[in-house]
C-alpha cells in the first residue's frame, strides 16, 4: 500500500511538472468532441483579433487566459535579413507615392516558448515618432507596443482560414463522438489576416500580414479552466 501510495504521489509531482510553458509537447487527441473544441478556440480568437484595436494585445490576453507562459508576455523575434519591397497595393493603402519611404519588417510573435504569429509589416516612418523607428530598428518590441502611443487602429481588410479541424460538409455525414487514437494533427498554419493600421488623424501608417500558427493551440484542454464552487 505504501508502494502504492508513493507512486501515485511521484506520478502527480511529475504532471505537476509539466508547465503550460512546455504546451507544444502537451497535443490535442484526435476525436470527433476535440476537433469541436480546436475550432471554437480557432473562431474565438478570430474573432477577438478582428474586433481589437492591437493584435498584441489580444494575443497576450489569449497567452495570460491559457496560461501558456509564465510570464505572459508578447515578444517580437525579427527576422533578420528578410526583405519585401511593398506592392503597388500596399502603397495605394498606404497613400504614399513612389518617393516616400516605406520600411519592412518580419517578425514571429512568441508567448514564452510559443510562436502564435508570423507578421509581415510595412510601414511608413516618416508617420512615426523618431522613437518609435528608433526602437523598430535596434529592439524586438511587438510593432503594436512600439506605436501604442498614436491610439491606432485597424481595419481588417482581408482574413484567410488556412485550415478547420473539420471538413467541408461535415454536418451532413455520419460521425462518431468518440475518441480517436493519437493525436490531433495540425498545421503549422491556421488563419490570416491582412490589416491596415490608422493613426488618430485617421492616416494610414502600416500594413500588416499576420499568419497565425497552430502555437495559438499550444496548451492541453481545460488548461485555463478553474474549478467551481
Amino acid at each position: 500500500m505504501a508502494e502504492r501510495i508513493f507512486s501515485r504521489s511521484m506520478a502527480l509531482a511529475a504532471a505537476l511538472l509539466v508547465s503550460p510553458v512546455a504546451g507544444a509537447e502537451q497535443r490535442w487527441p484526435e476525436g470527433f468532441l476535440s476537433r469541436v473544441e480546436v475550432l471554437a478556440l480557432i473562431q474565438t480568437l478570430n474573432a477577438s483579433l478582428l474586433a481589437s484595436r492591437s493584435a498584441t494585445m489580444t494575443l497576450e490576453r489569449w497567452c495570460a487566459d491559457h496560461k501558456m507562459a509564465l510570464e505572459p508576455k508578447i515578444v517580437a523575434t525579427r527576422v533578420s535579413g528578410a526583405d519585401k519591397p511593398p506592392s503597388d497595393e500596399t502603397r495605394q493603402r498606404l497613400r504614399v507615392d513612389l518617393s516616400e519611404p516605406v520600411k519592412y519588417r518580419r517578425v514571429q510573435l512568441s508567448c514564452g516558448a510559443h510562436v502564435l504569429s508570423e507578421a509581415d509589416n510595412w510601414y511608413v516612418p516618416g508617420r512615426l515618432s523618431q522613437e518609435m523607428n528608433r526602437t523598430l530598428e535596434t529592439t524586438d518590441t511587438p510593432f503594436g507596443k512600439a506605436v501604442a502611443p498614436l491610439q491606432p487602429f485597424r481595419r481588417t481588410i482581408d482574413m484567410k482560414m488556412r485550415w478547420s479541424p473539420l471538413p467541408e460538409g461535415w454536418e451532413l455525414t455520419p460521425h462518431r463522438a468518440q475518441s480517436g487514437e493519437g493525436a490531433l494533427p495540425l498545421p503549422h498554419d491556421i488563419f490570416e489576416h491582412t490589416a491596415v493600421l490608422y493613426g488618430q488623424d485617421q492616416k494610414p501608417f502600416s500594413e500588416v500580414h499576420e499568419t497565425y500558427t497552430s502555437g495559438i493551440l499550444d496548451f492541453p484542454p481545460q488548461a485555463g479552466a478553474t474549478p467551481k464552487d
